[in-house]
């Protein structure tokens, strides 16, 4: 469906803003169905997030700046979501030995078997909307967001 048809829009819009409108319209679509896929498991997409960067650790601990640095959205309250994370044993905390200021992060066997029963939903909810597109496609896709955002 065209963006025009998606907002009822009756003037025409300009490519810049036509632009910008298709990629929030995208991005909410794709958040609403990536958050219907986590209801059931009571995570966020953020906590999610979490525990897919702690599971990249490899049983390394991450302190709250590693994480903090590494999450897509990066205005989000990492303290909040490790301690609900903590709340639901999916990770632990505990004082970094070599720094007493610094807090170690990790992710409980809990934590990695919620994934491991996730990763196939997730898996399943990418290929839906990148199978719209060839590998070339997505790479040219991929290469124009970066570049559209300036990077």
């Amino acid at each position: 469906m065209k963006i025009e048809e998606a907002i009822k829009s009756t003037a025409p819009l300009q490519p810049a803003k036509k632009t910008i409108l298709n990629i929030m319209y995208t991005q909410n679509i794709l958040s609403e169905r990536f958050n219907e896929l986590l209801k059931p498991y009571d995570l966020s997409p953020e906590q999610f997030n979490v525990l897919r960067i702690l599971r990249g650790q490899k049983g390394e601990p991450a302190n709250m700046c590693v994480i903090q640095e590494r999450m897509i959205a990066r205005t989000s309250n990492t303290t909040r979501l490790v301690d609900k994370l903590l709340l639901k044993g999916l990770v632990t905390r505990k004082i970094c030995a070599d720094n007493r200021r610094k807090m170690d992060i990790g992710i409980t066997t809990e934590g990695l078997s919620l994934l491991a029963q996730l990763d196939p939903k997730v898996d399943e909810h990418e290929k839906k909307y990148s199978g719209n597109l060839s590998p070339e496609e997505l790479e040219q896709l991929n290469l124009l967001l970066e570049k559209y955002r300036g990077e």
